[in-house]
């Protein structure tokens, strides 16, 4: 796309944005923080705080005042504010296409307890989404706290066009690499009918028709192929290395009751977490095709 700080022939367009997404970008959790009333109704002043926090860090955790109200209307009508419209309801969501994470919901409906979100493990570096089919790219996501686990359960935070950033200023030859069409591809999952899905291949780093950076990621070692040659490895483990150490703008904490966190499908993590019967763990993660709009 012509002018755009993606291309990697432009340096001088791609110099001018890294100025000015090192200045604006948040190094503190506290930064992106919006305390608001009730997220089914923002005020003028709370949604334009989150959008603008969105528009130059990709994410915002708003602080609510809806504490352990189950209603799945909260992230719902939160979205549609923001411009979340398309959900992407899939096999292992609700019929509403909002997903209870919960490990007493995985062992209630036993379909999803190999699926680690919906366990008390550990979640590596990862971005939403990363085996869906292009059209069914996951470009915004709202994880909204019913219920805190009674310890861990954190996450960190990492806006993923700072991790291209870091990568390019490394090397270019990174990013040339991981944007390749088939630089990582999800291999077929089978079911007892048979293939249930096939083979998923497609970029990590990619530019969508409106100039926006979109990262498809995930640090999982077992079931992910990526192209087996040198410019690959060494991309992909420069990537491992940016995650693997706290940058500048690496962002930890953790989401209580009627917290949430609304994003451009960024990247974030997980830590394993332990629950006791009066404090079990229920998030619900809502995923979009479009993106928080300006």
């Amino acid at each position: 796309m012509k002018n755009s700080p993606f291309d990697l022939a432009n340096t001088a367009a791609y110099a001018a944005w890294r100025e000015k997404k090192s200045a604006l970008a948040p190094r503190r959790l506290e930064d992106i923080v919006v305390e608001i009333g009730d997220p089914r109704a923002l005020t003028a002043a709370e949604h334009a705080r989150i959008v603008e926090l969105c528009a130059h860090a990709n994410m915002a955790i708003y602080v609510g005042k809806t504490g352990g109200d189950p209603d799945k209307e909260i992230p719902r009508k939160l979205g549609l504010q923001l411009g979340l419209k398309t959900l992407d309801g899939h096999w292992l969501t609700d019929n509403d296409g909002i997903s209870p994470l919960s490990v007493r919901g995985a062992e209630e409906r036993g379909e999803r307890k190999e699926f680690i979100p919906y366990t008390d493990k550990p979640i590596r570096w990862h971005t939403d989404g990363y085996y869906n089919v292009p059209e069914r790219t996951i470009r915004g996501l709202i994880l909204h706290c019913v219920q805190s686990a009674a310890s861990g359960g954190d996450n960190q935070l990492l806006d993923h066009e700072l991790a291209y950033m870091l990568l390019r200023d490394e090397n270019p030859d990174h990013i040339r690499a991981l944007s390749l069409p088939d630089v990582m591809t999800i291999p077929a999952r089978t079911d007892d009918d048979g293939i249930a899905r096939p083979d998923q291949p497609g970029p990590v780093f990619s530019v969508d028709s409106a100039g926006f950076l979109h990262m498809r990621y995930t640090a999982r070692t077992k079931s992910i192929l990526w192209r087996d040659d040198a410019a690959t490895k060494a991309a992909v483990a420069a990537l491992e290395r940016t995650l693997a150490q706290p940058t500048p703008w690496t962002l930890h904490g953790r989401l209580e009751p009627g917290m949430g966190l609304v994003c451009n499908n960024v990247l974030h993590d997980r830590s394993g977490f332990s629950e006791t019967a009066e404090q079990r763990r229920l998030l619900y993660r809502a995923r979009y095709y479009e993106r928080i709009a300006a």
